[in-house]
This record gives C-alpha cells, structure tokens and sequence, in this order.
C-alpha cells in the first residue's frame, strides 16, 4: 500500500470528469466482460460513462457524495493520480438508505486499502448527513472479488434480481446477468475505531 503521506481524498470537481470515466470504463471492461456485449465495451462505454460524468459533476447534486483518491508523487504538490473513485446517493431507498452508486480502484491498486478507505469514508459521509441511514450497492454476480470485498466487510447480500441495461438499451448485454443487492444496516461498522 502507498504510504499513507502519498494517499489523498477529497471531493470530485468537474475537471475530473475524464480520469473517472477511464478509471470507470477500465473497471467495467474488466469486471463486466460476458455480462455486457463486447460491442458495448470495446466501442460505446467510453463515451456513454465520459458523458454520465461529465453530467454529474458539471451540475452536483446535493444528494451525491463523490469521493476521489489520489496517489501523490513528490511531497504536496507533487504529480496526482487517480487511484479510486467512490460515488454515492443519499435518500436513495427508503429501506435500504444511501447507495453506493460506484466504487472503483485502479486495478495496478486492489488489495492496497484504497477501496477499504473509500468505503469507510463513504460510511462517514453518509453518516454525517443522514444519521441512521443505512448504506447498499448492487454488484454484478458473476463479479466475485467484489463480491468477497463486501462480504469481508460485513456487507450482507439480502437479493438477486436481473442487472437492467445501461441507458434501457437491451443490446448491451448478453442474456440476463443478475445483480445482488449487498447492504449495511449500520454503516459505522464500515469506520476504523
């Protein structure tokens, strides 16, 4: 893991639209290849996921919380990198509370405690606004390391249903992949004591 003085958080601005996008699509063609066609993700999620982006950061929603990780090169001012992004909804689910939208790291990162970190402080977040709010995301089934990332963080699958298509456009998936709902009735438990 990069020591801790090299690894930064803050909010996400409307510049970063491009480098979440890349960091997004490289996420989804890694993770999503036989749910999603290849057609989709070899030509189309660039710019559907560089759009998505660049409209929610141009105009922010006072319900979203995007938190950005940067690696940091050569003391404060140093060279930054995008190392993992976290997007989530406040109010999203009057059951389930809060959703985290996106989670992603840069895959050279995994098992570093960038996404440990992010999760933590989507949980502070969360917590900070909505007090007692629960916390959920959906994954994809047949992603396994996220899904054993959530679990070995206390997240809960509570149910399966199938994965809707990007933008309602059937011809972006192959089949029908389910998507399991994982959840955290009490996202403190996501906060280092």
């Amino acid at each position: 893991m990069p020591a801790p003085d090299e690894l930064r958080f803050r909010a996400a601005e409307p510049a970063d639209a491009p480098a979440v996008a890349a960091l997004h699509t490289g996420s989804w063609q890694r993770h999503y290849r036989g749910a999603f066609s290849d057609d989709f993700l070899d030509g189309g999620v660039a710019g559907f996921l560089l759009e998505r982006w660049t409209t929610r950061l141009a105009a922010p929603d006072p319900l979203a919380r995007t938190i950005l990780a940067e690696l940091v090169r050569g003391g404060a001012d140093g060279d930054r990198t995008l190392a993992g992004m976290a997007h989530t909804v406040l109010d999203d689910d009057p059951a389930w509370g809060a959703l985290l939208d996106n989670l992603h790291v840069v895959y050279g990162l995994k098992r570093s405690g960038v996404g440990t970190r992010l999760m933590s402080l989507t949980a502070q977040a969360v917590l900070a606004d909505r007090p007692g709010s629960g916390l959920y995301l959906w994954v994809l089934e047949q992603n396994t390391s996220a899904r054993a990332f959530y679990e070995a963080r206390g997240g809960t699958c509570v149910e399966s249903q199938e994965m809707q298509p990007p933008a309602g456009d059937p011809t972006r998936l192959n089949g029908r992949p389910k998507c399991l709902r994982y959840a955290w009735p009490d996202p403190a438990r996501l906060i280092p004591p």
